[in-house]
C-alpha cells in the first residue's frame, strides 16, 4: 500500500467527518475566527471612515486655526496653489430675546460664514424644529440668523422671530439640524447661531479684547493640499506668527473619539477571551482525537505507511480543515461585524467604507496558526506509533508534547494576540494573565489532587465518595488537565461577567445620567449666597462650587517661563494663556490623588493634574508663580491628581488646598443638573443677570446614547466567548470519556449498582467544577483589576461573593456538561465497553 500523504489525507478527513471527529475542533477555530475578524472587519471600516470624515470634522482637506485674523501670507500660499478657500469666525457670546417676548437670554456659540462653506461635508437644515432635514448649499442671508432648535425653547421664541445679538437684530430663518465641522471645545456645547459674516460688523461684537476663533479651510487637489500642510506647519513656528495652529481630527471630536477607543479596546478583550479559549478547546480536542486514533495509525504502519506518510497525512488533513473552519470563521465575523456596525451607528454619522481584505487574510492566518499551534502537536505522535500497538495496545500511547514545540507554536498564536489587541497592555494582561493563570491552575490543582487523597478516610467516608476520590487520584496528571481546562474557561466566563456588571457600571458611572448638565460661570462674590440659596429652593441638593481664578503661569522654580520655553505646541499653548484656578480646603471628591500628599490647609501648596504636569515637566517640590489678576504667588507641588475630563464636573489644573486666597479676584463656578421645572434657566439669567449659563444636556445626552451603543456591541460580541467557554467545559469534561466508560465498566462488573456508579460521577464533576470555578474566579478577580485599573481606567473592587459564586457556577456547569458529554457511559452495555477496549 504506497499512498501519498496527500490522498491519505483527503481520505482520513473524509472518514473523520463523516464520524463527528473533527467537529469540535471546527466549531472552536470557527468562534475564534469568527470572534477576531468581526473586531477586525469592524476596526478596518472604522478606521477607512475616520480618514474620510476627518475632512468633514474638520471642514476642508486642511484648516489653519487662529485667535487673529489668519495672515494673509496663509492666504496667498492657498490661492498660488489653486486650492479653495473658506474662512469662518467663532465666539461666544449671549443671545436674547426682546423684552416683548420676555427678555429671555442663553450663551451661544456664534458662528459667521461666507459663501462656499462648508468645502466638505453637508450642512443640512430645516424649515422648523419639527421639520425634515434638508441638504443645502446656502448660507444665511444677511439679517438672517440659523440655530439649534434647543435656542428657540430656551429663548421661547418661534421662527421667524428677532434674535438679539449685540446691537442686531436678525430673523431666526431656518434650524441647523448637521453642522459638518462643530467640533467640540467647551463652547460648542453651547447652542449654535450662525450668521452672515457681513452682518458681524452691526452686532458690536467684535471688540479688540475679545476671545475669537479664526478658521481658514481649504480643499483641492491631494498634492497641492500636501504641500500647503507643509508649509504651513513651518510658517506657524516662525517667531513673527502668533496664535496659529494647523488644525488635525485630534482636535475634532476627542469626547467621541474617547468613547470609541474604549470601545474597541472592549471589544478587542472579548476577543481575544474568545481566541484564548477556542485554543484550550483545540488542544483538548485534539488531544482526544489522537488518542482515538493510535490504532488507526499503527495499522498504517503495519500496511507500509512510512512515518513521513502518515505526518503528512495529518497535517494535510489539520491544514485542509483549518483553512476550511477559517473561512467559515471569516464569513460569520464578516457577518457579526456587520451587526457591530448597526448597534454601533451614530459614532461614525454616515455609511462606513467597504472592508479592506486585510481582515480576511488575518482570519485565515489566526485559524491555521490556531490549529497547528495546539492542534497538530498531539496528532503528528499518531506518526510515531508502532506497528506492535496492533496486537499489543499498551505500547505506543500519547506523550506530553515537546515542551520546544510547545513554547514555539504559543509564542506565535501569543504574538498574533498581542498584534490584534492593538494596546500592549490589555494584551499583555489578557494573554500574560492567562498564561500565568495556566500554570497557577496546574500547580494549585495537583496539590488539591493530593490533599483530597489524604483527607478522605475510607473507613468512615460514603461509599461514593471513596470511590470518586480513587478516581480523581489515580489519574492525577488528567485530573490537573480537568480542573485547569475547566478553570481557564470558567476564567473567561467569570470575567466578562464582570465586565458585563461591574466594570460596565463604572463606564456608566465615568458618565452617569445624573451628572451636571450646567456649568454656571462668573457668579459674584456676592452673590454666591443668593445663587446657592436659589439652587437650594429649586430643589437641587447636589452641586460642584469653587472658586474659579484666572492666573497666568510666570515662572517655575524661579526661572521666567513662556511659549518659547517648550518645544510642544500644548504646552506653547498653555503657557501662553491663563489658567482656570481655583482653592478648596478638601480635595474632590471626583479627583484621585496619584503622587504626593493634599494636606487640607496647607499654606503655600498646590495640587496640579497629572497631565498638564506632564505636557510641562513639572514634578513633585517644584515652585510655581502664578499672576491672578496683579497678584503673585508662589506654592510649592504638594501633590498631583488625576482628572477625568469626560466626568462632565468641574475639574482644573491647578488647585490650592486652602479655604481662601488673600487679596486674589474671584469669582464662582457651579455644576449642577437642573431642575425639571420650566423657565429654571430664564429667571435665574433674569436673577443673575452677569453670569454666563452653558447647557451641557444635549452633550451628556448623546455621550449617554453613544455608551448605550458601546455596551449593546459588547454584549452582543460577548456570545462568541460564551459559547467557546462552553466548548472549553464539554472538551474537558468528555476528554477522558473513554477512560471512565472502562473504569465504570469494569466496576458494574463486578456488581457496582448503576446508582452508586451516578453518584460517584456527579460527585467528581461537583469537585472538579467547585474547584475550577473557585480558582478561575479568584483569577478572574485579579485580571478584572488590572484591566479596569491599567486599560479601562477604572476604579473597581470586586464583591467578596465573586469566588463562592464562581465556585456554585463551576459546579453547575461541570455538571451539565458531564449529563450533555457523559450521559451514554453508564447506559453502554458492559459487554461493548470491554470488547471496545480490548479491540
Amino acid at each position: 500500500m504506497n499512498l501519498s500523504f496527500f490522498r491519505l489525507g483527503l481520505r482520513t478527513l473524509v472518514r473523520d467527518l463523516r464520524a463527528g471527529e473533527l467537529r469540535l475542533l471546527m466549531v472552536a477555530v470557527t468562534l475564534a475566527v469568527a470572534a477576531l475578524t468581526s473586531v477586525g472587519f469592524f476596526a478596518d471600516r472604522l478606521q477607512g471612515g475616520l480618514q474620510r470624515d476627518a475632512l468633514q470634522l474638520l471642514g476642508g482637506d486642511a484648516v489653519v486655526a487662529s485667535d487673529n485674523p489668519t495672515p494673509p501670507a496663509f492666504a496667498e500660499r492657498a490661492r498660488a496653489l489653486g486650492l479653495q478657500t473658506v474662512t469662518t469666525m467663532g465666539f461666544p457670546t449671549m443671545g436674547r430675546a426682546s423684552d416683548v417676548q420676555g427678555g429671555a437670554t442663553k450663551l451661544v456659540a456664534l458662528k459667521s460664514v461666507e459663501p462656499g462653506y462648508p468645502l466638505r461635508g453637508s450642512l443640512q437644515v430645516a424649515d422648523s424644529p419639527d421639520a425634515v432635514a434638508q441638504v443645502t448649499r446656502d448660507i444665511p442671508a444677511p439679517g438672517e440668523v440659523w440655530v439649534d432648535a434647543p435656542l428657540l425653547e430656551a429663548l421661547g421664541l418661534s421662527m421667524g422671530d428677532m434674535l438679539l445679538l449685540g446691537n442686531a437684530q436678525l430673523r431666526i430663518a431656518r434650524i441647523i439640524v448637521v453642522e459638518p465641522d462643530r467640533g467640540a471645545g467647551f463652547m460648542s456645547f453651547a447652542p449654535r447661531a450662525m450668521l452672515n459674516q457681513a452682518d458681524v460688523p452691526a452686532t458690536g461684537l467684535v471688540q479688540p479684547a475679545s476671545r475669537l476663533t479664526y478658521r481658514f479651510a481649504m480643499a483641492g487637489s491631494p498634492a497641492a493640499v500636501k504641500a500647503f500642510s507643509e508649509w504651513a506647519a513651518i510658517e506657524a513656528t516662525k517667531p513673527e506668527v502668533h496664535g496659529v495652529r494647523v488644525e488635525s481630527l485630534e482636535s475634532g471630536r476627542p469626547e467621541m473619539r474617547q468613547t470609541l477607543d474604549r470601545a474597541q479596546k472592549f471589544l478587542n478583550l472579548v476577543a481575544l477571551l474568545a481566541a484564548l479559549l477556542s485554543a484550550v478547546a483545540v488542544a483538548l480536542a485534539a488531544r482526544g482525537f489522537a488518542a482515538d486514533h493510535l490504532d488507526a495509525s499503527a495499522m498504517l504502519r503495519v500496511l507500509g505507511q512510512s512515518q513521513r506518510a502518515i505526518a503528512g497525512a495529518y497535517t494535510t488533513e489539520f491544514a485542509l480543515i483549518g483553512l476550511f473552519a477559517s473561512a467559515m470563521g471569516v464569513a460569520l465575523g464578516y457577518l457579526v461585524h456587520n451587526v457591530l456596525v448597526l448597534l454601533l451607528a451614530g459614532l461614525v454619522e454616515s455609511a462606513l467604507p467597504a472592508p479592506s481584505l486585510w481582515p480576511v487574510a488575518f482570519g485565515l492566518g489566526m485559524g491555521l496558526t490556531l490549529l497547528l499551534a495546539f492542534g497538530l502537536p498531539p496528532v503528528l505522535q499518531l506518526a510515531q506509533v508502532p506497528p506492535l500497538r496492533v496486537i499489543r495496545r499498551d505500547m505506543g500511547g500519547l506523550k506530553p508534547v515537546s515542551l520546544v514545540v510547545l513554547a514555539v507554536g504559543v509564542a506565535g498564536f501569543a504574538a498574533l494576540l498581542l498584534a490584534v489587541s492593538s494596546d500592549l497592555a490589555l494584551g499583555l494582561i489578557a494573554v500574560g494573565g492567562f498564561a500565568a493563570a495556566v500554570a497557577l491552575f496546574a500547580l494549585l490543582s495537583w496539590g488539591a489532587v493530593k490533599l483530597l487523597r489524604k483527607s478522605v478516610n475510607e473507613s468512615t467516608a460514603p461509599r461514593w465518595l471513596v470511590l470518586a476520590t480513587r478516581q480523581i487520584s489515580a489519574r492525577p496528571a488528567y485530573a490537573v488537565v480537568q480542573v485547569s481546562s475547566l478553570a481557564v474557561g470558567l476564567l473567561a466566563l467569570v470575567l466578562l461577567v464582570l465586565l458585563r456588571t461591574d466594570l460596565i457600571s463604572s463606564w456608566r458611572q465615568a458618565t452617569p445620567p445624573d451628572a451636571p448638565n450646567r456649568f454656571v460661570i462668573n457668579v459674584m462674590p456676592d452673590q454666591a449666597e443668593a445663587f446657592q440659596q436659589v439652587l437650594q429652593d429649586a430643589g437641587v441638593a447636589r452641586y460642584d462650587w469653587y472658586p474659579m481664578i484666572r492666573g497666568r503661569l510666570l515662572a517655575v522654580n524661579g526661572q521666567p517661563v513662556g511659549p518659547d520655553s517648550y518645544a510642544e505646541d500644548r504646552a506653547k499653548r498653555l503657557v501662553d494663556r491663563e489658567f482656570n484656578l481655583s482653592n478648596a480646603v478638601e480635595a474632590p471628591g471626583h479627583n484621585q490623588v496619584v503622587a504626593g500628599q493634599w494636606t487640607p490647609g496647607e499654606e503655600g501648596a498646590i495640587s496640579v493634574e497629572e497631565g498638564i504636569a506632564q505636557t510641562l515637566g513639572l514634578q513633585l517640590g517644584d515652585r510655581l508663580q502664578f499672576d491672578m489678576g496683579g497678584v503673585q504667588n508662589e506654592a510649592r507641588i504638594t501633590s498631583l491628581r488625576k482628572v477625568d475630563w469626560g466626568s462632565m464636573r468641574a475639574n482644573f489644573f491647578v488647585m490650592y488646598p486652602v479655604a481662601s486666597l488673600k487679596d486674589v479676584p474671584v469669582t464662582y463656578l457651579a455644576a449642577y443638573r437642573a431642575p425639571d421645572k420650566a423657565g429654571f434657566d430664564n429667571a435665574l439669567v433674569r436673577q443673575f443677570p452677569n453670569i454666563t449659563n452653558v447647557d451641557m444636556g444635549a452633550t451628556i445626552a448623546q455621550v449617554q446614547r453613544v455608551l448605550e451603543q458601546v455596551i449593546q456591541a459588547v454584549e452582543f460580541l460577548f456570545a462568541f466567548t460564551l459559547a467557546a467557554g462552553l466548548v472549553v467545559l464539554f472538551a474537558a469534561v468528555t476528554a477522558t470519556r473513554e477512560e471512565r466508560a472502562r473504569e465504570f465498566a469494569i466496576m458494574r462488573a463486578m456488581g457496582a449498582r448503576a446508582s452508586l456508579l451516578r453518584q460517584v460521577q456527579r460527585a467528581e464533576l461537583v469537585g472538579v467544577g467547585l474547584l475550577a470555578g473557585f480558582l478561575a474566579s479568584c483569577v478572574a478577580v485579579a485580571v478584572g483589576w488590572a484591566l479596569a485599573r491599567y486599560v479601562f481606567d477604572f476604579a473597581w473592587t470586586a464583591a467578596l461573593w465573586v469566588p463562592l459564586a464562581g465556585a456554585l457556577a463551576g459546579a453547575v456547569l461541570a455538571l451539565a456538561a458531564g449529563w450533555w458529554g457523559l450521559r451514554d457511559v453508564l447506559n453502554r452495555p458492559v459487554v461493548e465497553t470491554l470488547r471496545r477496549a480490548a479491540e
